[in-house]
């Protein structure tokens, strides 16, 4: 495959625009609320580590399973946006629920609610990212809709700061005000998106269409790093142990969404130039080395250095895996790859969590945060490019 250049003055298509923009709103929901889920579970509900391991990787799994069937589906018909305007929906209806929620058994309920949401949307929403962006600038596309999301999830906790500490309100409330820029997102891909109606396939062709060699190799590494890539949810937790206040702990999360946010763009824009597979190596690689060292943070300036360097390895590698899984595949398969995928991704963190929550919880922190670092390690040594591929090395 010949390699591309990205044009320096490319624009990227006024679709990718929106959706980035939606994304932006519906991040700055969700981050309102996830940096103190982990908290409000354990302190107000009840729960323990492991029953947090479940909750977030049971509803990424829902999520996954989703994913596949929304993505294959909108291969079927041919169209992608009433599936993502139906998954941008419940997620905003879920944040309510959570606000209600009595139990962590009600929390989980609004979590699958929120997954099943992310379910319907993701898949379709990427491959309708793929469909309208030219093959050189999909690497930067995909790296600016990462940007944009993190946007929003800098804005998120931020708000959450402002409401707790400086308008002392209850975190069940802070939950509540969250349905409303959810909302607003859905409106704006009401109106604001045009997609181009790819012509439907069969049945026949969506559920059995070509997806090459090649992509299932590149799904075996990401399998591999997934099992590493444990919820994010064990990060507040080890820095709540530390003795990080509830109040700071959205201000970790935005400094962590900062770097993503300024430099995910031009990473994705890198991976166009000079290959996704490096790209992908480089991330889960300085991964590793940064997972190790979260056992070790005793102090909030510590914890801040962290969370800032944790955002190094998906900047590096969320555009150039996503172009990747692009490039991978056929157009009238493009919803079902990014189905499998997620898919995959999921399953790998439900496992992940899982196991890290049990590590965590039985043995120790630093057995848990160091196996996820190997795991890590053994994907990069995973990701070995053919001859065939170099574009994509």
């Amino acid at each position: 495959m010949k390699r591309h250049i990205l044009p320096t003055n490319g624009r990227l298509p006024p679709q990718v625009i929106i959706l980035g923009l939606v994304s932006l709103l519906n991040d700055a929901a969700s981050e309102m609320i996830y940096p103190l889920l982990p908290v409000f579970l354990t302190a107000t509900l009840g729960a323990t580590p492991v029953m947090v391991g479940i909750i977030e990787g049971a509803a990424d799994a829902v999520a996954s399973i989703l994913k596949l069937f929304a993505g294959t589906w909108s291969d079927k018909v041919g169209r992608r946006k009433p599936l993502v305007i139906a998954g941008y929906s419940l997620a905003a209806a879920s944040r309510a629920l959570i606000g209600a929620a009595t139990g962590w058994t009600s929390v989980l309920a609004a979590r699958l609610i929120d997954r099943t949401g992310k379910g319907i949307r993701s898949a379709p929403r990427d491959a309708l990212i793929a469909d309208v962006t030219d093959v050189t600038q999909r690497g930067r596309a995909f790296g600016f809709h990462r940007a944009l999301d993190h946007t929003g999830a800098i804005i998120g906790p931020l708000l959450a700061v402002l409401l707790i500490s400086g308008l002392h309100f209850e975190m069940r409330t802070v939950f509540f005000l969250a349905v409303i820029p959810g909302l607003i997102g859905v409106v704006l891909i009401l109106f604001g998106v045009r997609e181009h109606r790819a012509g439907a396939v069969s049945a026949h062709e969506a559920s059995t269409g070509p997806l090459t060699r090649p992509f299932w190799r590149v799904m075996a590494a990401i399998a591999l790093f997934a099992l590493a890539n444990s919820s994010d949810a064990f990060l507040i937790l080890q820095a709540h142990a530390a003795g990080v206040s509830v109040a700071m702990l959205p201000l970790l999360w935005a400094a962590h969404h900062v770097i993503k946010s300024l430099f995910s763009t031009h990473a994705g824009g890198l991976s166009d130039r000079f290959g996704r597979k490096r790209m992908l190596a480089a991330g889960w690689i300085s991964y590793a080395v940064i997972y190790a060292l979260f056992p070790f943070a005793r102090s909030l300036p510590a914890f801040i250095a962290l969370f800032v360097l944790y955002a190094i390895p998906f900047t590096l590698s969320e555009g150039a895996e996503r172009a990747l899984i692009s490039d991978l595949v056929p157009a009238n398969a493009r919803g079902r790859g990014f189905g499998v995928y997620y898919l995959v991704t999921g399953m790998g963190v439900l496992v992940g969590s899982t196991i890290f929550g049990l590590l965590y919880q039985n043995v120790s922190a630093m057995a848990a945060f160091w196996v996820g670092a190997g795991l890590a390690l053994l994907a990069a040594l995973s990701l070995r490019p053919s001859a065939s591929s170099a574009s994509l090395r």
